[in-house]
């Protein structure tokens, strides 16, 4: 299963918490610590976001967001300034297994990990107990095609 991201962000956003700069070596590369693996990383800014690293005015609204995320300006958009070179911890993250829209297009819940609903939509959660969580099926790929099937015959749509 692929996953796609949509730029949204949301994983980078607090991640100044747990990546810190702790040497800038000059010419945009810079060592990082990760506060929950305690190794650190040589990360260079990508050549095309140099300008977008230099604004931090992402800190303003987002003050936990990681050292080297930022959104483009005039777009939702957001960026990892140092994508290339990023740590391991952020090359292995996929927020979803599958993305929940409504019918007007905004997000209703996520699949995660490996079948866990993470959603605030109280229509999709009664439908992931009621109609999902009792079928016990092992096939990870039939068990996507029910969770499909089931939602979007209630109006939403998935994305694998």
């Amino acid at each position: 299963m692929v996953f796609d991201c949509q730029q949204c962000g949301e994983c980078c956003s607090h991640l100044g918490l747990v990546h810190s700069i702790t040497e800038d070596r000059g010419n945009y590369t810079f060592v990082v610590f990760n506060r929950y693996t305690n190794e650190s990383n040589v990360v260079v800014v990508d050549p095309d976001k140099q300008a977008l690293y230099d604004d931090r005015a992402i800190f303003d609204k987002l003050p936990e967001a990681c050292p080297f995320f930022r959104h483009q300006p005039g777009s939702e958009k957001a960026f990892c300034t140092v994508h290339l070179t990023r740590p391991d911890i952020c090359r292995d993250y996929g927020c979803w297994r599958m993305l929940i829209l409504s019918r007007t297009g905004r997000r209703a819940g996520r699949i995660m990990f490996s079948r866990y609903l993470c959603s605030e939509d109280p229509f999709v959660t009664r439908i992931f107990t009621e109609c999902i969580d009792p079928v016990h099926e092992p096939d990870d790929n039939r068990w996507d095609d029910l969770v499909i099937r089931v939602l979007t015959e209630r109006g939403y749509t998935v994305r694998k």
